[in-house]
């Protein structure tokens, strides 16, 4: 009932934003780089860290992106925020990997295969909960993880392992099994496509439900209710990786 009624709230919300970027079709707002939590609560104690991490080609946005993001705030309140732009994802994977992990990283020519290894990478090194840009908490985060939890991934409508939200401590062994796959794929080039190269498919090819801490979308985070992809892509004439994957190769050749 909870999820029907944000859905339904975020679509207005969408379909008004077609009026307002009609009448200021170049307004943009900022995410922000680092946002300190709107109140302090309870820290985690060698459970999940409390920080959400998202990335997007840019760090301006149309107002449904603005509207899905304050809505994470609002559902996460005691969460500090994170945000990288492309080029931040590439300096952070060189300061804290070895080279041929940033040198596969770099091959990749498309946005979203970027994405998909950069968050891994991140909730690796400093743990807590990646969401997709367009992605929304459907329940506050706190009451989603509880205390003492080392990780969380969500489940899809055929009960499949996604990677639009991942929760997880640093260090986590299942996400470096995703991490150690995901490298020999890209050096290999094993895949033509994202989603088995780099995205969900690595996750459902790697970990099995019985082994990893699992969630359905319905009780955790959605996607798409705040935004669609005309207001996501609006700057980015390349469209969505869906498009973008049949007009140039995946893999840079070396």
């Amino acid at each position: 009932m909870t999820g029907r009624l944000i859905k339904l709230v975020a679509n207005i919300m969408k379909v008004s934003s077609y009026g307002f970027h009609f009448l200021f079709p170049k307004k943009r707002f900022t995410l922000p780089e680092r946002a300190a939590p709107w109140w302090r609560g309870q820290q985690s104690e060698g459970g999940i860290p409390k920080i959400i991490w998202q990335t997007n080609f840019t760090d301006r946005v149309t107002l449904p992106v603005y509207l899905n993001y304050l809505f994470n705030r609002l559902m996460a309140p005691t969460f500090e925020y994170r945000f990288m732009i492309t080029e931040a994802r590439g300096e952070f994977i060189k300061a804290n990997y070895p080279d041929d992990v940033y040198q596969n990283y770099s091959k990749l020519q498309i946005g979203a295969a970027q994405a998909d290894v950069w968050r891994v990478l991140v909730l690796l090194k400093h743990g807590g909960v990646y969401m997709d840009i367009d992605a929304h908490a459907v329940w506050p985060l706190a009451s989603i993880l509880k205390r003492g939890d080392e990780e969380l991934f969500v489940t899809t409508r055929k009960g499949e392992l996604s990677n639009y939200f991942i929760a997880s401590i640093p260090g986590n062994p299942h996400l470096q099994r995703v991490a150690e796959r995901v490298n020999g794929n890209i050096a290999e080039r094993r895949y033509p496509g994202v989603f088995q190269l780099t995205g969900p498919g690595v996750f459902n090819e790697v970990l099995s439900l019985d082994e990893v801490d699992t969630v359905s979308y319905r009780h955790a985070c959605n996607q798409g209710s705040f935004t669609n992809r005309h207001f996501q892509y609006i700057d980015k004439k390349e469209g969505k990786w869906h498009e973008q994957q049949y007009k140039v190769d995946l893999i840079r050749e070396d």
